[in-house]
This record gives C-alpha cells, sequence and structure tokens, in this order.
C-alpha cells in the first residue's frame, strides 16, 4: 500500500513563506506524477501544482509566480515552496501520486493569517 506523509504546514503571516514536504514509501517514486491539491473549508478540493516524473511542472493560475514544486527521487520526497503568501491560500494540503491510480496523504493544514 502507498504511503504518502505530508508535513510543513503551520501558520504564517500574509506575505510569508512555507515549505512542505511530502515523504513516499512503497512506490517507484521516479516513475510518479506528483501533485499537491488543497481544500478550504466549504470548497472543493483544487488541484495546486504537478511535477511529471520527467520533471515537467505546470501550476493554477492563482499560485503562479509564488509556489514552486520540485521533487527529490533519491529521497522519495516532492516539496512545494510557497512564497508570498495570502489568506486565500487557507487550505488543507493534500499530496498526491498518480500512474495508474491515484493516491493520496493525510494532508497538512497551512493558515495565512494575521
Amino acid at each position: 500500500q502507498v504511503q504518502l506523509v505530508e508535513s510543513g504546514g503551520g501558520l504564517v503571516q500574509p506575505g510569508g513563506s512555507l515549505r512542505l514536504s511530502c515523504v513516499t514509501s512503497r512506490i517507484i517514486f521516479s516513475i510518479y506524477t506528483m501533485e499537491w491539491y488543497r481544500q478550504a473549508p466549504g470548497k472543493q478540493r483544487e488541484l495546486v501544482a504537478t511535477i511529471t516524473n520527467g520533471g515537467s511542472t505546470n501550476y493554477a493560475d492563482s499560485v503562479k509566480g509564488r509556489f514552486t514544486i520540485s521533487r527529490d527521487n533519491a529521497k522519495n520526497t516532492v516539496y512545494l515552496q510557497m512564497n508570498s503568501l495570502k489568506p486565500e491560500d487557507t487550505a488543507v494540503y493534500y499530496c498526491s501520486a498518480f500512474f495508474v491510480s491515484r493516491d493520496w496523504g493525510q494532508g497538512t493544514q497551512v493558515t495565512v493569517s494575521s
């Protein structure tokens, strides 16, 4: 069974930064497309960023220029660097691994507030 464990969430002031990490196990990490999603209270889960097994990236318009997704295949880890955070970035952030099917982590809370 695939395991995905997120960390790095917390409370940060507007304009601040956080780096989320997602460590995976029981998968051949390098062949997976890795993604970060988020879900704010009362809203649907939305795709934030994608990185393919070849390293291509894509971002939601709302985070372009502020967030960066990266991966370290040697550490089976995907990261989400979040800069210039805004209150509307407040959500639970989920890591996802996709190959034939999709697996999810348990989520990490990010709260942007003064």
